[in-house]
């Protein structure tokens, strides 16, 4: 349920309001937006009669229920507004969001090595990307594969962090690392196999970075939203979801079957910014460029793209990892799209 104030509201008055549903037993969470304020009424609101919580206040606009079952997550909690995550790095704060331009965060599935990282991080910024994106810890199927190298990784991200000043995506896959990890990562990433690790979303929600989650690969899009709202009910509102592709009965001629129509479908769904990952979403280089650029079209904030200096001889996902030549061409190409639909910034690349 949510309390709409009316526009000029004062603030005494919408503190007031809060105390006093307090008293009804409920959890008021204040959302400015740009015209008005919000309340959002977390608790036992179903024997609630919204005509009785409107004679609070002359200030009330209206009092409406939030159908969807992901309540936080759900666009209606913000009245319809949507919401931006603001990454602060060494360059300075990064946006998500509807309303702003499309943010490049690129980088190698794993960190392998530090000439490697570091390397790759001046390439990726000189083409234009805002965040690296690198794997200390890996989930993969076999327990046989290379796992990444784990907290020593972390140092080697920090290294590139210093040496570029790019924000730092790393994934979590336990708790018990978390807390190193977010002392190196601007954005905490939950990947496709713990999407629904409850317990894991709980203690990213209760840190204050923001958490980058990915849908799961036989997820439906309320089973994803349903996740993220974990992690918004434990106290973190900075939620980026990130499609990147889902397990379906052909995959023969890809990794994965990338599902664009979920941009516009969580678009009129969730207030939440909007990634894409088209190289997982794919799984072969050669058709990143395009998804990445349909990507854009279809109206994502971000894109997620793996860069490898020597794709054949990465120690994880090399086949869908672009050359640091390859995304140099493509970030032009993503320009002209991101131009066209009005989601490009006017930036000019910083060779290191």
């Amino acid at each position: 349920m949510i309390v709409v104030m009316k526009v000029g509201s004062p603030e005494t008055e919408v503190t007031r309001v809060c105390e006093d549903l307090k008293g009804w037993g409920l959890t008021p969470e204040k959302i400015v937006g740009k015209h008005k304020v919000v309340i959002g009424l977390v608790g036992e609101t179903a024997a609630l009669d919204p005509f009785q919580i409107q004679e609070i206040s002359p200030w009330i606009e209206s009092v409406l229920r939030v159908e969807q079952p992901f309540k936080r997550a759900s666009r209606e909690y913000r009245h319809g507004e949507s919401s931006e995550v603001v990454v602060q790095t060494p360059n300075g704060p990064v946006v998500f969001g509807e309303h702003h331009p499309v943010v490049l965060v690129a980088g190698p599935c794993s960190v392998e090595n530090e000439e490697m990282i570091v390397e790759t991080a001046r390439r990726v910024k000189a083409a234009g990307a805002q965040l690296l994106r690198g794997g200390a810890y890996k989930p993969r199927t076999s327990p046989y594969a290379f796992q990444g190298h784990g907290e020593s990784a972390l140092g080697l991200l920090a290294a590139a962090r210093s040496a570029t000043g790019l924000g730092i995506v790393t994934e979590v896959m336990d708790a018990a690392d978390l807390d190193r990890l977010a002392e190196v990562a601007d954005i905490i990433q939950i990947g496709a196999r713990n999407m629904q690790n409850f317990s894991l979303l709980k203690k990213v929600g209760a840190q204050d970075k923001p958490v980058l989650l990915k849908r799961g690969m036989a997820a439906t899009i309320e089973d994803w939203l349903m996740a993220a709202e974990y992690v918004l009910a434990a106290g973190n509102p900075n939620v980026i979801l990130c499609e990147r592709g889902i397990r379906t009965f052909d995959r023969q001629y890809s990794r994965n079957t990338l599902d664009l129509a979920a941009v516009p479908v969580l678009r009129t769904l969730t207030h939440l910014p909007i990634m894409v990952d088209p190289s997982h979403g794919t799984g072969l280089a050669e058709y990143v460029p395009a998804m990445a650029l349909a990507s854009v079209a279809a109206g994502a904030d971000s894109l997620m793209i793996e860069v490898h200096p020597n794709p054949k001889k990465a120690l994880s996902d090399g086949p869908q990892s672009l050359t640091p030549e390859r995304f140099d061409s493509l970030v032009p190409e993503i320009a002209v799209v991101g131009r066209a639909v009005g989601r490009w910034p006017e930036r000019q690349p910083v060779l290191t």
